[in-house]
């Protein structure tokens, strides 16, 4: 009994040490993540109907001016995914992408397409992207 007490401080030291170890590593990781996104959100103020006032029902678009009841989610004519406290974009935009093709948006689907610079019908891989 009295060899396996020094065995069981040492595991127990290890263990404490290897946990601490991995929430160190995780904090780090997280924190290096921040940096890599770029999702284009935005808060922003709610705008409700006049006269409402404890009740709220709808709220506002910004850009379409169009009223939404509380807790819907829409999509406006910026290709912005909105509810009634924030919008984000709907689309991602490509960063890496070979060298004989152009990216170019759709409005209409919300989306960028990239396709070959000399023949518009071949699509091209995308390496990369944001949002």
């Amino acid at each position: 009994m009295h060899y396996f007490q020094p065995l069981t401080f040492t595991l127990s030291n290890l263990t404490s040490l290897t946990a601490t170890m991995k929430y160190l590593a995780l904090a780090l990781l997280l924190c290096s993540l921040s940096s890599l996104s770029d999702a284009s959100c935005y808060r922003k103020a709610m705008k409700f109907e006049l006269g409402e006032t404890m009740n709220q029902t709808h709220c506002q678009d910004d850009v379409d001016k169009t009223w939404h009841p509380v807790g819907s989610t829409w999509r406006n004519s910026e290709c912005m995914d909105c509810d009634c406290s924030e919008c984000c974009s709907a689309y991602s935009i490509p960063k890496q992408f070979p060298d004989d093709c152009v990216s170019v948006f759709d409005s209409v689907a919300c989306a960028y397409i990239v396709h070959k610079k000399d023949d518009p019908s071949v699509q091209c891989p995308i390496y990369a992207a944001v949002g």
